[in-house]
């Protein structure tokens, strides 16, 4: 899997580190530390879940579609101690930071950061080259609900230049016929993802809903998915809570956190 050289951030494109524009946070379990815009957009629990639900472990080649600052770029990296893993990030900035993230964890010879927006996908990587391919695409529509001025908050959660239907044929490109894709995405859109995996000819593997505490409503939602594989059952999940009263997290939370 060797990507187009023209769009990797190189590693003299460094970022200085200035504690009052960014922070560094570490992630004990993974043996991470990670470099991120202290007012910008910071990383949530959503890709350490999306992580633990893909459950990397032997895969030779990994795509991110939407890299951020390279959280769950570089968790897959660690997890999948073998693989050689490509991130897309359209946001020139923030592909910069991901690179200097991925210099600081010593994953350089791994693990590559393309400041490519995710349309350009069939410009950089050979069809059917990733065993699996990961992302925690934006979830609101253009035009809908409030714009954030932040560029890097803005394309985090809102669709920009792709959106879903996009997401999902860069994936299905991407992907091995043998292997999967998994997304973390808000339950809004659940009925939206399902349209444009059956026209993409994508079966659902796996559904997983995620809620904040035991009685609320699902706030994401995990799936896998994979191409040409008929006739597949959909598993339905037991569903993951995060915490057992608003404040502590529960035992799998921890888990995953803690390892």
């Amino acid at each position: 899997m060797s990507p187009d050289s023209s769009s990797i951030c190189q590693a003299g494109d460094s970022i200085s580190f200035d504690p009052d524009l960014y922070t560094r946070d570490e992630l004990r379990r993974f043996g991470l530390v990670i470099m991120q815009p202290r007012y910008g957009y910071r990383f949530t629990l959503d890709p350490l879940l999306l992580c633990d639900f893909a459950a990397a472990s032997r895969e030779q080649s990994v795509a991110d579609l939407g890299a951020g600052s390279g959280v769950m770029t570089l968790i897959l990296a660690r997890i999948a101690g073998e693989a050689r893993v490509v991130a897309f990030e359209q946001d020139q900035e923030t592909a910069r930071l991901a690179q200097q993230n991925v210099l600081l964890n010593g994953l350089g010879e791994r693990v590559s950061i393309l400041n490519e927006d995710i349309l350009n996908f069939r410009n950089c990587l050979p069809v059917s080259s990733c065993d699996l391919v990961v992302s925690n695409p934006p979830y609101r529509k253009q035009g809908s609900g409030r714009l954030n001025p932040h560029q890097g908050r803005l394309s985090a959660r809102h669709e920009t230049t792709a959106g879903l239907k996009d997401f999902l044929a860069a994936a299905k490109y991407l992907v091995k016929p043998t292997g999967r894709i998994c997304m973390v995405y808000h339950p809004d859109r659940l009925s939206d993802l399902m349209v444009e995996a059956f026209a993409l000819k994508l079966a659902v593997l796996r559904l997983r809903l995620v809620h904040g505490i035991p009685d609320a409503d699902a706030k994401l939602f995990l799936v896998e998915l994979a191409k040409g594989r008929k006739n597949s059952v959909v598993q339905i999940m037991p569903p993951l809570i995060v915490r057992i009263d608003g404040e502590q997290y529960t035992d799998e939370v921890r888990k995953i956190l803690n390892g």
